[in-house]
């Protein structure tokens, strides 16, 4: 039978990548290995000997790791301990022990030894799956006012325009640019750290006495978006019925408020049976539906239309980055055709996919419900 000798098994252990420490019951390091010199920056010659108190934060740590062993119900063994060690950089670096009392042939304890993993890594990944569900969440929460305030910003543009060659009217002018600049910073801020959060990697910048920051600034200066200027404006939209279907109220109020100024019918909705309800008892030109709602998400909401009205345009809208649930990539196969906005809706863009979608056949004439 092949067996391995005591010089083999002890180069086995030295030149494992998991730092193993044993110490006598005093509490002295007798045995250090090469992964933990890696690890702690200590050479074996200023470990051997001391105590291993050294490589803990506090004594008190130290003494933790200690009692677990002692106390363990599993003879002396313990598994899957998060402890702290604390290089010769005095950096502390926090691990997950598996370790075990030492015993002789006679049942006396004689030391301990412990297998320590340093689980910086696994903590970073936490960490990032823990940013990627906030800015998940963040995204969400940001996009749906900053789509009011859009909306809203449209509609002072617009009131501007309607008044314009008045001597406060460059002045205003110069203020909503500014306000305008700043959602689009905002909007940008909000874009970065949805795609910081997906792809698990990010830069830092320098913050105060040496701290780090992540870095979600602008990459160059957003370009202004076009907006139609003039004496003269056209208005393409006028007499077009549109429902509009979201769960947040204000979102509602601004892009009703929105498509109004369009020249256009409104009707809206703060969930789907309602909107049901209307389509049923109301001619709707259009209907710009929000992707996560109660009752039902967007999906299924789509194939209820289609169902009932196979030629009505529907457009969905969603304040998240991407489609996390399928939503609008389940609605496509089943034919969906217009465009996904993410939150704050562009208003030229919306402009531009409404007239696409009144181009289309106008669907059946609706009959009053009974």
């Amino acid at each position: 039978m092949f067996s391995l000798d005591q010089n083999y098994l002890e180069r086995l252990v030295e030149s494992s990548a998991d730092t193993i420490v044993a110490v006598d019951t005093r509490g002295a390091v007798i045995y250090y290995n090469d992964g933990a010199r890696k690890l702690l920056h200590y050479n074996a010659d200023e470990i051997i000997g001391q105590n291993v108190v050294r490589l803990y934060p506090t004594v008190e740590e130290a003494k933790r790791v200690m009692r677990a062993m002692r106390e363990s119900t599993d003879g002396g063994r313990i598994s899957g301990l998060e402890t702290v060690f604390r290089s010769k950089e005095s950096e502390d670096i926090p691990v997950v022990i598996s370790g075990s009392v030492i015993y002789d042939d006679s049942g006396n304890i004689v030391g301990s030894i412990g297998f320590a993993r340093d689980i910086r890594e696994m903590r970073r990944r936490e960490q990032l799956a823990t940013a990627g569900e906030i800015a998940v969440s963040l995204a969400h929460e940001i996009n749906n006012p900053l789509e009011c305030m859009t909306n809203t910003l449209d509609l002072l543009e617009q009131a501007r325009d309607d008044r314009a060659g008045q001597a406060a009217d460059v002045v205003e002018a110069e203020r909503l640019e500014i306000i305008r600049d700043c959602l689009n910073r905002v909007q940008e801020i909000v874009r970065r750290l949805d795609e910081m959060a997906r792809k698990g990697v990010y830069q830092t910048r320098d913050y105060l006495q040496g701290k780090r920051m992540a870095d979600l600034g602008p990459r160059e200066a957003s370009g202004k978006e076009a907006r139609e200027d003039g004496a003269i404006r056209q208005w393409p939209l006028t007499g077009m019925s549109v429902l509009v279907l979201d769960d947040d109220t204000a979102v509602v109020t601004s892009l009703a408020d929105l498509l109004r100024a369009e020249r256009c019918i409104v009707y809206t909705a703060v969930r789907p049976s309602n909107a049901l309800a209307l389509l049923r008892n109301v001619k709707i030109d259009t209907v710009i539906s929000d992707v996560v709602m109660p009752e039902m998400d967007g999906y299924e909401f789509y194939m209820r239309v289609k169902e009932e009205w196979p030629q009505l345009p529907v457009i969905l809208m969603t304040a998240y980055y991407y489609d996390k649930d399928h939503i609008i990539k389940r609605s496509r196969l089943k034919g969906l055709e217009s465009a996904l906005f993410k939150k704050p809706v562009n208003p030229a863009k919306l402009r531009q996919v409404l007239l696409q979608s009144r181009g289309k056949p106008a669907p059946p004439k609706v009959q009053a419900a009974v």
